[in-house]
């Protein structure tokens, strides 16, 4: 197949290489993986003792890709922008529902970088020396009232006390008591060790009067519900989390400044979605090639159908769009690695456009396929119903969009 790396006249040595070993591991490990775990009854069978899960997790940290987004002073690996691109790519490709539980499983060790509590901080260190996955984070943010309205937090809307989050903190002495629960779509919720916990702390400032904090889940007042239940993204782990009078030390809040928690807010946004646009242009690109493979081997009309000009305007025109959505969501990530400041305009903008694209990409795929796309036997009927979920996740798309468009305004 004439298909090229457009960037790669322009790649390091470190950077294909780095590439090469994604795509290795996303073929051996994660995709086979990820099948596998789809297939099982129930979403408590994925993270069982014994479950391929657990291998994902320690192969992953073994190859040093949760160092990826460190610096070098914190135990990561200082790799460029564009290298995280290209994992992110090759990790949608093989699995998004593994990859965005990897992925998660990072956010409360990288905002301890973040910290002003010296101890914190070292959980940043801890995580990064971690090969052994004994360490596993959540982003604990959704609610059953409040979802992807936590990116109109800076919004007038988003300053209206009857939007404020449900989940609450009241400081106490020292410390702080939490009441309140997180919603079943927290990624990683039941098998994570910490969390980075987005709560309310002024009420009166609506979504803008929150906090971040960070913290071991094995404290007293928290519980778990079960792993949720789903048609897509069935290797990812989800589930609710509950907040009983807990309390937790002044040290654990990573910010209580509403203006420098919005600011934290927008990089977490900017490369929350940036990411999701590499990894979605891996999934769109997944499908293409399930489709441009059994459009070879297919006859109909006594020759592959690759050769009917209907396949072959369809194969191009899935072709066109992977494309635009690979550059789209690199120049998004090389941006923000090297802005002082990350575009979170063009973060959504990546977001929304590549999830988007793999789905229709997707569709299109089970088209080519026909019926037997519709089938558990091929694979982008897996792909198409992941696809589905990636418009939804991480931010509904038009929330997004109304979010990404208030930031063209600015």
């Amino acid at each position: 197949m004439a298909l090229v790396d457009l960037d790669i006249f322009s790649l390091t040595d470190e950077e294909k290489a780095i590439q090469s070993t994604a795509r290795k591991f996303s073929a051996e490990v994660l995709r086979p993986a990820s099948i596998e775990l789809d297939k099982l009854p129930s979403a408590e069978d994925v993270i069982a003792d014994g479950s391929v899960l657990w291998d994902v997790f320690r192969k992953y940290r073994k190859l040093g890709f949760h160092k990826m987004m460190y610096p070098e002073e914190f135990g990561g690996l200082g790799l460029s922008g564009l290298a995280n691109a290209l994992v992110g790519e090759q990790l949608g490709w093989g699995a998004s529902d593994l990859a965005v539980s990897l992925g998660a499983s990072a956010i409360p060790f990288f905002l301890a970088m973040l910290a002003p509590d010296p101890e914190l901080q070292k959980l940043a260190i801890q995580y990064t020396e971690d090969d052994d996955s004994e360490l596993i984070g959540c982003w604990a943010i959704t609610e059953p009232d409040h979802g992807s309205d936590w990116i109109l937090s800076g919004s007038k809307e988003g300053r209206d006390p009857a939007v404020a989050p449900s989940v609450r903190a009241v400081l106490d002495g020292d410390e702080y008591v939490i009441n309140g629960q997180k919603s079943a779509w927290v990624s990683n919720a039941t098998i994570a060790t910490h969390a980075a916990l987005f709560i309310g702390l002024d009420p009166s400032l609506g979504m803008h009067g929150t906090a971040v904090a960070l913290m071991p889940l094995d404290m007293p007042g928290i519980t778990r519900g079960k792993p949720l239940e789903k048609m897509a993204k069935r290797a990812l782990n989800q589930g609710e989390i509950f907040f009983d009078d807990l309390r937790i030390p002044a040290g654990y809040m990573v910010t209580t400044d509403p203006d420098v928690n919005a600011m934290v807010g927008e990089r977490i946004l900017a490369a929350a979605n940036a990411g999701m646009g590499s990894l979605y242009t891996g999934v769109a690109q997944a499908a293409f090639d399930e489709a441009f493979a059994y459009a070879k081997e297919r006859v109909q009309g006594g020759k592959p159908i690759i050769e009917h000009q209907n396949i072959k305007l369809k194969l191009f025109d899935m072709f066109r769009q992977v494309e635009a959505a690979r550059s789209l969501s690199r120049r998004t990530v090389v941006y923000n690695s090297l802005a002082d400041m990350p575009a979170p305009q063009y973060s959504i903008a990546a977001k929304t456009f590549c999830t988007e694209t793999a789905f229709k990409v997707a569709s299109e795929a089970i088209q080519i396929l026909g019926g037997v796309g519709l089938t558990r036997e091929y694979h982008v009927e897996k792909l198409f119903r992941d696809a589905r979920a990636g418009m939804i996740e991480d931010g509904v798309n038009e929330t997004l969009a109304l979010g990404g468009m208030d930031r063209l305004c600015e």
